[in-house]
């Protein structure tokens, strides 16, 4: 199998090395010294400011995305949520799950967010902004430098969903002033799934211990208690997270995130390069290093993607609702080379 989805990805020998060792008891100093020593990359590689921490949910990066919305937010809160594909839509669902008041800016696919289109909202009385920073249903890469300019001039409390873009494309949380960051153990960490991060500065935890929302397992301020000492309130995904170790010490040891940043940008620029004169059209006008979304343009996408898995034992990343048949996405996180692809774009042309 040759896996160019957005997640699950590509694993080093290394990480599937540990998933196939016993998985041991986790309440000891020795899986304490690795959960801290998770926390301390986690805040390095993403430039976290002094005093942030990390804490390390056992879902998916939805779990994460909802403990931010009913911990971090409240009926006092009024907050902008940017729409711009099927991540950004649940956000929407969340708030208004948890009964947050919100005014959604909705994009059309494909699209960037623009200046003008925040504009009516200056000074407008909102305390919050909700986004994800790779619209990944879409590959739409926003521009993080405005919204925290935006964020700033009004005091806004800024959350990203980086879960797809954190390691792929450069992020300085300190610089932009993020007060929240989320990312998945599926993506460039190229993990299993089940683990999903969310890096808090000392903005946001102030806001998790103050909080009053009503929750046992999603309790960011129970998370943070327990943080302290290397552990987990309930019995996490330990194998997952000792897979986490390894993979953020292989970062670490390649030369920390700038080079993994590169990795990603040289895979991309690759494939995009191999694919000029195919039947595709790129949908996004602002690509992240993580993804490329394309539009077949003879065709349904789904077959593609289809035929891809069937025929040649390669998969790329479906679309599902209104834009299954329309597009296809292509990943370039985790273990892939060059060389692969080459397969990939070799397969494509028969495909198509």
């Amino acid at each position: 199998m040759l896996n160019f989805t957005v997640g699950p990805v590509m694993s080093s020998d290394a990480v599937r090395a540990v998933g196939s060792r016993q998985v041991p008891y986790f309440r000891t100093t020795e899986f304490s010294e690795t959960m801290l020593e998770n926390e301390r990359l986690m805040l390095r590689f993403a430039k976290a400011p002094q005093g942030s921490r990390a804490v390390f949910i056992t879902g998916s990066g939805t779990a994460s995305m909802e403990a931010v919305v009913m911990n971090l937010f409240s009926a006092h809160d009024k907050v902008i949520v940017i729409n711009g594909g099927s991540f950004g839509h649940r956000f929407v669902q969340l708030l208004e799950i948890h009964r947050i008041p919100f005014t959604e800016i909705r994009l059309e696919m494909g699209r960037q967010l623009r200046a003008e289109q925040l504009a009516p909202y200056e000074r407008q009385g909102y305390t919050g902004f909700l986004v994800n920073l790779d619209e990944t249903s879409t590959g739409v890469l926003y521009d993080i430098r405005m919204i925290s300019d935006f964020c700033r001039r009004n005091g806004l409390f800024l959350a990203v969903d980086s879960i797809s873009s954190f390691l792929a494309d450069p992020f300085d949380m300190a610089k932009l002033g993020v007060d929240v960051m989320i990312t998945g153990s599926q993506k460039a960490l190229a993990c299993p799934p089940g683990i999903s991060i969310i890096v808090l500065a000392p903005r946001a935890i102030e806001r998790a211990n103050a909080s009053e929302c009503r929750t046992m397992y999603l309790n960011l301020r129970d998370a943070l208690k327990n943080g302290e000492r290397g552990q987990t309130p309930f019995t996490p995904a330990v194998g997952t997270l000792r897979q986490i170790n390894v993979r953020l010490k292989e970062i670490e040891r390649a030369g920390g995130v700038e080079i993994e940043n590169e990795r990603a940008a040289r895979l991309a620029a690759d494939f995009r390069r191999k694919i000029k004169g195919l039947p595709l059209e790129i949908v996004s006008e602002s690509l992240s290093n993580a993804v490329t979304p394309l539009h077949p343009l003879h065709g349904s996408a789904y077959d593609i993607f289809l035929k891809l898995k069937d025929e040649y034992g390669i998969w790329i990343c479906p679309n599902g609702g209104d834009m299954a048949e329309k597009v296809f996405r292509v990943g370039h996180l985790g273990a892939l080379t060059p060389e692969d692809n080459t397969t990939l774009v070799e397969a494509l042309k028969k495909v198509l």
